[in-house]
């Protein structure tokens, strides 16, 4: 039916971002290998802006425990060394006047734990957030069957393939989870 196959598309696009959004937040945190994605999330004053690192430098991992930032305009090296400092990484950037180097140390056992505790609260903010598109979806299938668009057979159908949809990106959502676990302890 079309009125439903668009209650499935947005429920299915809207978990598809609550996905990504979890993604991006998983690349942020750090398991003691160096990766640019760490760097994403960080704004540097920039002639009175806001921007991203990775709009006015370009960010490498040349080895596995190393970043370099080299910013494109070598006057803004130092805000990008004090963004990085303050953030929330616990890094200790390195600036040579050239390029800024970003060792990255190995994780303690209690920074592991903390950081699967909050990986852990992430992935049910996702979980969260897939079942409230769930419940909104719900909700429009009701409201259809109550307008008289859709028969209770129809509803009872729609709603077992809601549930079906939300699975299928819980399941996603608890990979995920799974791997930068294990990302997390084997470093």
């Amino acid at each position: 039916m079309p009125v439903l196959d668009s209650v499935y598309r947005d429920a299915e696009n809207r978990m598809t971002k609550s996905v990504a959004a979890f993604k991006m937040e998983m690349a942020r945190i750090r398991t003691g290998r160096a990766t640019p994605a760490l760097l994403e999330g960080i704004k540097v004053e920039y002639y009175g802006n806001p921007v991203l690192i990775n709009q006015i430098a370009s960010v490498m991992a040349p080895e596995p425990r190393l970043l370099i930032v080299q910013p494109w305009d070598k006057s803004v090296i130092k805000e990008i060394e004090k963004a990085i400092r303050s953030s929330e990484l616990g890094l200790n950037p390195q600036n040579d006047g050239n390029v800024i180097r970003i060792p990255i140390p190995p994780l303690s056992e209690e920074r592991r734990h903390d950081l699967i505790k909050l990986v852990k609260k992430l992935a049910e903010e996702a979980r969260i957030a897939i079942r409230n598109i769930r419940r909104d979806a719900m909700e429009k299938i009701k409201s259809l069957e109550k307008k008289k668009e859709i028969s209770e057979d129809d509803r009872k159908k729609a709603e077992e393939k809601v549930q079906d949809i939300t699975d299928k990106y819980i399941k996603e959502i608890n990979d995920l989870l799974e791997r930068k676990e294990k990302e997390i302890l084997e470093e």
